[in-house]
């Protein structure tokens, strides 16, 4: 009983505080419908490529939105050996996905927003070629991922700070 009647104080608590979720009012909330109405420029090179579908996937909205923003993206993709032995063989890499990103209003041209976004991810070189490539090549669709969250998350809040419809 006592469980109960502290769990309804806590919601009660949180009722009050104002926090509100950010995709509030679900698929016909003004922020997914803003998120909808972002394209995705064209991306250069096999990280631009899977950046660009964590995009689109994560931006698609319900039926199918005229754009009113272009979301341009410039990748920097780096590959360095960290670990060398004594025989100057690497032990170790890192791979470091980076990407600065503009929102673009379609209708006037402004640049709405200018950021980076990024990530890295450490891969073990062992013997086989094979096996270093095949945990490089995992290390990027890991961090194109991870960078397509970072910049949909931030085109977002974006949307739910200026857009009056959000608040």
């Amino acid at each position: 009983m006592i469980r109960i009647a502290a769990a309804l104080m806590l919601v009660a608590a949180l009722a009050g505080c104002g926090l509100r979720p950010l995709y509030g009012g679900a698929e016909g909330g003004a922020v997914r419908s803003a998120l909808a109405a972002v394209e995705v420029a064209p991306i250069e090179g096999q990280a631009g490529w899977l950046i660009a579908n964590a995009l689109r996937d994560r931006l698609a909205g319900p039926g199918a939105a005229t754009p009113a923003y272009r979301l341009e993206v410039v990748l920097d993709d780096s590959l360095i050996g960290l670990g060398v032995r004594r025989d100057d063989t690497i032990t170790r890499e890192r791979r470091t996905l980076r990407a600065r990103y503009q929102l673009i209003d379609l209708a006037t041209g402004l640049t709405l927003l200018d950021q980076t976004a990024g990530s890295d991810a450490g891969i073990d070189v062992v013997g086989s070629e094979y096996a270093t490539i095949a945990a490089e090549q995992a290390a990027l669709e890991r961090l194109s991922v991870i960078v397509a969250d970072q910049i949909v998350t931030r085109v977002a809040l974006y949307t739910r700070r200026t857009d009056p419809a959000a608040r």
